[in-house]
Order: structure tokens, then C-alpha cells, then sequence
């Protein structure tokens, strides 16, 4: 039973220039962390994530919609978890701030990724071989599907997890090999010329094979020339991705593809070219951009929004971040969705994979999503209990009970 509910605001401060993009030059990786204490020892710990100021403002209202947690069981919790996050996501006193947005939907995230944590502890499972281990009616019962009707049915949930089931063993491999991952700390956007050159050579001598360059300069030859650096670096055969953060006007963004075409750059995805609420100018780049994808979905805070997106074929790339939506529940019902449209899920790691590596290994084995990579981000490997551990350019499997959001 859960006796005790808490919530924690962590703020850990960069090293120069690292986290920098186009538009956050100075980020301060920070988590609205809830904490759920059981009458057996376990503690359940679940994250948000900020980039610093107002982290305060989502560890208030957690600590609010938490409050109803205390003197359940994390079985009977979990058993109709979907109705219980339907309910919470529509909190009279807090709807208001969103709906499903803002700072009532990354609360709700926090305290839907402790349930998960909790729940993983007590059956002494990491969060990837809990989910494995459900049925598809048992997991599908965890997810919120509301307003997703004309999209994803629940028959249609339950029937993506069934059609994968006989086939589970030849993905099974990734477990041996471990997950592949991209390094996205290559060229940070105040990093110099010099930085992101002698980072890539470090990249792939680390066994690297795919990298992410932050774009968006005001003079737009400078990203080219920073994006030509990358490639030479990685060499042909390499994945070279870019980032804008939403720094460009729609102009600018098809301005950046043509001309990166132009020069031979061959990136796989450029991400976030503009504002994130622009769906139809996400459709309009994803047609313009030809082989190179659209990335998205950093930004992008539900299932409705991420819904929208795939009926107008205006993403490539699903970027799905569970420390963005309302957590583990809601990060499952879009790739559901991803996988409903064909669309591969790359997740953006506001948790620095500490959560994600446990998501992307069952969206491959138990949805039968492609296993592409999962970013890469190694600037606070010494602030979790576990931290994620990435060795020739690759995710080794948690073993440890829960989803590795345990601070240290």
C-alpha cells in the first residue's frame, strides 16, 4: 500500500556550452521528481523534466494530483491504471492550465512514471520485462485511449501487441546485442567549430555510427558548414541528423533543405524545423524534404496532438518523450499509434535514456517497432543510482528492478 507521497525539485547546472540549442542557450537539466513510498520499503520514483526555472511550479501541482495515490494498492492501482490517468488528467481545479499541456500534463507525467517505477519494484522487474510480461489486454488496461477513437481503438491496441506475440524470439536478440544509440552531444550549438570536429573524431572512435548536430543560426551558412564538418568527420556511411528547436520560420526551414540537398549532406532527419504547434507546415516540410525525414515530437505534449501529426503525414520520425507526456501510459499509446501509421519512434530523452532504454526495447520486441537507436545524452551519468551505461555505441539492458530513476 502507499503510505507516504512526495516531491522533489533537482536542478543540475552544465558544463559550458553543453545543452545549448537555438533557442535554450543556457539550460539547466532539471526534474520535477515524485515520490511514492509503500508500506513495504519500496520507493517509486518518477520524473518530469525542465530545463530549470518553473521546475517548482510542476513539483506543486504533482504533489497535488498525487495526493489521491495515498492507501492504494500499486496492483489494484495498475490493474485500471488507464481509467485512474483519465480521471487525474482531468482534475476540475487544474484542467483549466491545460487541458493535457503545460505544466499539469509534465506533472502528471511525474507522477505516472512513479506508478510505473513502483509497480516494476515490487515484482522485482525491470520496467522493459514488465511490460513483456503483461498481456496485451492487461497492458492496453494502463493506457488512456480517450479521444484517440477514430485513430486507435482498444481492439486495435490489443491487436498491434497480439500480432507481435509469435514473433517475439527473433527480436529477442537485442537483448545480447544491446539497443543502438546516437550520440547527440557531438555539437551542442555554443560548442566551436574546432569542439564539434574533435567531438566526432571521439564519437567514432567510440563506436558511434549515427550523431546530431543543434542548428538554427542566424547565418544560415554556418549550420551548413557545421553540418559538412559532421559529415567528413563521420564519413559517408554515417547517420548525420540535425536539430533547430524550432528556431526557423517556414521559409527558413525549406530554405535549410534544399540547400543541405544541394550540398550532398544526405541527413537522415532534421528535427524540429519549426514551431511545434504548426502541424500542417510540418506536412508541407515532410513532402518538401524528400528522403530526409521530419523529426518531432520534443515538444509535442499528448496522444491528440501526436494523433494529429500522423493523419496529416507530417512526421517521419516520432520523437515521443516520456518525461513530456503524461508518462510511461501515455508515451505507450502513441507508439501504439506510431506503429498504427507505419511511423518509426526515436525517442527524445529528457530523462537521458534512463527511462527510454526500458520503452524502446518493448516497442521492439512487443510492438515489432524497428530497433533504429535511442539518443544519447551523458551529462548527468553521475547523478542516477543506475545510470544507463552506452559501451561501442550501444545501450547495455538494465537488470536492476524498476525503470533507473533513481537519483543518487
Amino acid at each position: 500500500m502507499i503510505t507516504k507521497v512526495s516531491t522533489t525539485d533537482k536542478r543540475f547546472p552544465l558544463g559550458p556550452g553543453a545543452g545549448s540549442d537555438a533557442i535554450h542557450r543556457d539550460p539547466v537539466y532539471s526534474y520535477a521528481v515524485t515520490e511514492l513510498h509503500d508500506d513495504c520499503g519500496q520507493t517509486g520514483y518518477g520524473l518530469a523534466f525542465t530545463l530549470g526555472e518553473g521546475n517548482e511550479l510542476v513539483c506543486k501541482a504533482a504533489a497535488f494530483l498525487a495526493r489521491s495515490l495515498q492507501g492504494y494498492d500499486i496492483e489494484e492501482l495498475m490493474a485500471d491504471f488507464g481509467n485512474w490517468q483519465r480521471t487525474v488528467s482531468n482534475e476540475q481545479q487544474l484542467r483549466w492550465l491545460g487541458p493535457h499541456k503545460g505544466v499539469v500534463q509534465l506533472a502528471l507525467a511525474s507522477v505516472t512514471n512513479a506508478c510505473w517505477d513502483l509497480w516494476a519494484k515490487t515484482r522485482g522487474l525491470p520496467v522493459w520485462k514488465l511490460l513483456l510480461e503483461l498481456t496485451p489486454e492487461v497492458l492496453v488496461a494502463t493506457l488512456d485511449l480517450s479521444y484517440l477513437e477514430d485513430a486507435l481503438t482498444m481492439d486495435d491496441a490489443i491487436g498491434i501487441l497480439r500480432a507481435a506475440l509469435p514473433t517475439r524470439g527473433e527480436r529477442e536478440a537485442i537483448t545480447n546485442l544491446g539497443y543502438p544509440g546516437y550520440d547527440t552531444s557531438i555539437g551542442w550549438f555554443n560548442y566551436s567549430d574546432e569542439q564539434v570536429k574533435e567531438n566526432v573524431r571521439k564519437s567514432v572512435a567510440n563506436g558511434f555510427t549515427a550523431m546530431k548536430l543543434k542548428v538554427g543560426a542566424p547565418d544560415m551558412d554556418k549550420d551548413l558548414r557545421r553540418a559538412a564538418i559532421v559529415r567528413e568527420g563521420a564519413g559517408d556511411a554515417a547517420t548525420v541528423m540535425v536539430d533547430c528547436n524550432q528556431q526557423w520560420s517556414m521559409p527558413r526551414a525549406l530554405e535549410f533543405g534544399q540547400r543541405a540537398d544541394a550540398l550532398g549532406l544526405n541527413l537522415y532527419w532534421i528535427e524540429e524545423p519549426t514551431h511545434p504547434d504548426d502541424i500542417l507546415g510540418h506536412a508541407t516540410l515532410a513532402k518538401a524534404y524528400g528522403k530526409t525525414r521530419v523529426a518531432a515530437g520534443e515538444h509535442v505534449p499528448n496522444r491528440i496532438i501526436f494523433k494529429n501529426y500522423f493523419q496529416s503525414e507530417a512526421l517521419g520520425i516520432c520523437q515521443v518523450d516520456a518525461v513530456r507526456v503524461a508518462g510511461v501510459s501515455e508515451f505507450l499509446a502513441i507508439s501504439l499509434m506510431a506503429k498504427k501509421y507505419s511511423i518509426p519512434v526515436v525517442p527524445h530523452v529528457g530523462d537521458m535514456g534512463q527511462i527510454h532504454q526500458h520503452l524502446v526495447l518493448f516497442n521492439h520486441i512487443g510492438m515489432n517497432h524497428e530497433a533504429l537507436m535511442l539518443e544519447q545524452i551523458p551529462h548527468l551519468q553521475g547523478k542516477f543510482t543506475h545510470p544507463c551505461r552506452v559501451e561501442n555505441g550501444r545501450y547495455a539492458i538494465p537488470q536492476q528492478a524498476g525503470m533507473s530513476s533513481d537519483f543518487l
